[in-house]
């Protein structure tokens, strides 16, 4: 299945509400957080934070392709998510003002 474009929304399973505040914690780290951190932030469990990550990330989950907006790194011991270039397009169209 092919990717969802930067720009484009792809259809979600997951809660909108939710990826708008991950992509928002995102935008103000450009190192990364680590996984536990976002979950604490977003006072998710981490089994909605992975599922979350699946759709807007850049791997494959169940042979759908992610979105992209989202790359998880190891750090030794940690994973981070980190913003791609692909999610601050997303986040720029966002807060772009729409034409009249």
């Amino acid at each position: 299945m092919p990717r969802a474009s930067a720009t484009s929304r792809p259809a979600l399973s997951a809660d909108p509400v939710l990826v708008a505040a991950l992509l928002a914690e995102l935008s103000g780290a450009p190192d990364g957080l680590s996984l536990p951190r976002l979950c604490k932030r977003l006072d998710a469990r981490m089994s909605v934070l992975l599922r979350t990550l699946a759709w807007i990330g850049e791997g494959d989950a169940g042979g759908v392709r992610g979105a992209g907006w989202v790359r998880i790194v190891e750090d030794g011991a940690r994973r981070l998510a980190v913003l791609t270039e692909a999610g601050r397009a997303v986040l720029g169209s966002a807060s772009d003002p729409a034409p009249d």
